[in-house]
Order: structure tokens, then sequence, then C-alpha cells
């Protein structure tokens, strides 16, 4: 068990901590200070304290930032070494600066951000292609445990490239740096690449990401369950990937750049974002013929 818990980056006392629930006001709380984020992420505590001050709640620094470090969030700007790193985790060099990326499998990233729901909350980790903007794989946790951040690798690898992308690219987040992760790439030949610490666009592409699933998805429902926000979300990644024009690539969906236009992986086999999206177009084209009645 010591064993599986350091190739996990876990301590073993966490395999038998039961979280306790916050309360109501916390979780209103958390609510903006996700969305706050989202807009001025090199907002610290301090600042985090006065915008929500200014917005009646009475709150000090010490349950801001609480609350700041139970949602993974940490203000983006250059700052001193406050802390040591973790000596038996490698941090990779940042491999993206001044280079092309002109071609899907060139570069892949992987972030994980914070899901508010209705009771408690969840996180949500998506490996994405950077040049097609292509989301590959997103899993749904309760905890930030690197099992869930490996499963979304591993499934992005199963469904569309075995032998993975040229480069991948990620945060300095332990999840990342964890010997059980970066093996899954290294196995493979893949080079690493990790942002800088406190460098605000060096995983530009999958901070938008958030914003749209965010802004389009997320705070438009109120989520009752993890089982609810995995089916929303996926709904939301199938309409992403195949249906949702960007600007940035000439009005084309993420999935034809990628070259997947019909959802067909690259075992033949269509995906269940992409089945979504396909039943949904095809139930607007059924309504849209002369004579179709209502759905």
């Amino acid at each position: 068990m010591s064993r599986q818990c350091d190739l996990l980056g876990l301590s073993r006392s966490s395999l038998y901590y039961q979280a306790a629930e916050e309360e109501t006001w916390n979780l209103q709380l958390m609510r903006l200070l996700d969305e706050k984020y989202l807009r001025h992420p090199f907002y610290g505590v301090v600042r985090m304290t006065v915008y929500l001050r200014g917005l009646g709640h009475a709150v000090n620094e010490k349950r801001v930032r609480r609350l700041l470090r139970l949602m993974g969030l940490e203000a983006i700007y250059p700052k001193p070494r406050l802390s040591l790193k973790n000596q038996a985790h490698v941090i990779y060099p940042y491999l993206l600066k001044g280079l092309t990326i002109d071609r899907p499998n060139q570069v892949w990233c992987i972030d994980i951000t914070y899901i508010p729901m209705r009771v408690g909350w969840s996180y949500l980790v998506a490996v994405m292609d950077w040049h097609s903007r292509f989301v590959l794989s997103w899993e749904l946790s309760t905890s930030l445990e690197t099992s869930f951040c490996i499963e979304a690798l591993t499934g992005a690898l199963s469904r569309w490239r075995a032998s993975g992308p040229e480069i991948f690219n990620s945060d300095q987040g332990s999840q990342f740096t964890s010997s059980a992760f970066t093996a899954v790439l290294l196995e493979r030949g893949v080079k690493i690449s990790m942002d800088g610490r406190g460098r605000a666009y060096d995983n530009i592409f999958i901070e938008r990401l958030w914003w749209s699933v965010k802004h389009e998805e997320v705070y438009l429902r109120d989520y009752d369950s993890v089982t609810a926000a995995r089916e929303w979300l996926g709904r939301y990644f199938g309409f992403y990937n195949y249906d949702r024009p960007h600007q940035s690539l000439g009005w084309r969906t993420p999935a034809t750049v990628y070259g997947v236009d019909d959802g067909t992986n690259k075992q033949g086999a269509k995906t269940t974002a992409a089945a979504a999206s396909f039943a949904l177009r095809a139930h607007d084209a059924a309504a849209a013929r002369p004579g179709a009645s209502p759905p």
C-alpha cells in the first residue's frame, strides 16, 4: 500500500480521510471565487478577500485562502519560491516557446478546473490537442488525486493515438509531475513540457477552453450530482468538438481541423460525445423539415 501511494503521489492518510461537507455559504463563496478567477487569474488572497467584502460577504483572508486551496486555484503572477518541490517529482522544461505548432498531434496539453454544483463540487480534467483545440479526453472527480488524470491521459491515447503526441504540455501540479503520470508518456517516447511557475500564458488554449466550458455550460446549470454534471459536460464536449465553430480556426470546428469530423476514433468507432452531437444534429434537421411536428 505504501508503494502504491508513493507512485500516485498520495499520503496513506488520504485514503481513509472522509471530507466534511461544506456549508452553503462556503459553496456560494467558491462559486464567486471561481467566476472572478476566470476573469482575473492574477487575483490573490488579499484581492479576492476585498472583492468578496465588496459584495457584502464578511470574510477574512484565512477563509478565502482555505477555499482557494480547496478549489486548486492559485494566483497567476511571477513570485518568489515560497515552498519546496517534492524532490521525488521531476520538473521538465517548457518546450513550446518559439515553437510553430501547425499540425494535429504535435502538442497535447492537460489541465484541471473546479466545477461548482448545487451541493459540493467536483474537478474536471481535460486533454486537448493544441493545434485543433480538439478535446481528446476528459474525466470528472470529487478529489484532486492523480488517478483521474491518468485515466484522462490513457483515454486520449487509447481513443485517438496510442503513441501519443510529439510533446505533452502541463503545469507543474503534483498530479502531472508524479512518476505514475509521467511514466505513461516516457514509455512512449513523448517529450514532456511544463509551464513555468506563475506564467499565465504558457497553457493559454486550455485556459480558454475552461472559460468556454464555464460560461457556455457550467454557469448556465445547477448540477445536483456528479452524475448530472458528467452527463451535461459530455453533451457540451460533443457540441464543442463537432458543432461549435472557432474564429481562430477559420470558423471550422475542432473535429474538422483534427481530421475526425465524422466522429470516428482510431478504432473505427464513434465516440460517445460524437454520437450525442450527431443525434442532436439529426434531431434538429428532422425538426426543420417542412411539415415536421415540433419535438
